[in-house]
């Protein structure tokens, strides 16, 4: 199966960059939305690359890469009365929520803001940049994975 690419989206005072790095690998839980979810649970495969993007952040941008290092499971979140993630309707033998682990790979020297990517005529095309993108896992194409490579350099 071909290697794909992804962007993972997190908000850096919630999960960042940095915090991978020190953690070394986590779930990707606390996902709700389906269309990421179902990216995750259906076309993630170990080994697939991630573009680590700081959402809601000054500025937004590109922070690193991770590697998918386990396919979808349920994601804990969901069964946790105390998390702002439970999802009453769901049980572990029908769990409705899913989430890969990734794992740490490359802190970037400096972060590619939004801006950064938006001006590249290269990635015009990038979900990433489309209006009315919030998706918080999208896909990538490898062109636009090596570009973003690029501009880390």
């Amino acid at each position: 199966m071909a290697k794909k690419y992804w962007l993972m989206k997190s908000e850096p005072e919630v999960f960042s960059i940095t915090d991978l790095e020190k953690d070394g690998k986590t779930l990707w839980e606390g996902v709700r939305n389906y269309q990421a979810r179902n990216f995750m649970m259906n076309e993630m495969s170990v080994g697939d690359e991630v573009l680590f993007y700081h959402s809601n952040a000054e500025p937004p941008g590109i922070a690193g890469v991770a590697l998918v290092s386990k396919a979808a499971v349920p994601d804990p979140t969901a069964f946790d009365k105390k998390s702002e993630y439970f999802e009453p309707k769901a049980t572990k033998e029908k769990p409705i929520w899913f989430c890969v682990e990734v794992k740490f790979a490359k802190k970037f020297e400096a972060l590619i803001a939004l801006d950064e990517v938006k001006a590249n005529k290269k990635l015009s095309k990038m979900t990433l940049v489309q209006k009315g993108s919030r998706l918080s896992v999208q896909p990538v194409t490898a062109l636009e994975f090596k570009e973003i490579l690029d501009m880390s350099q």
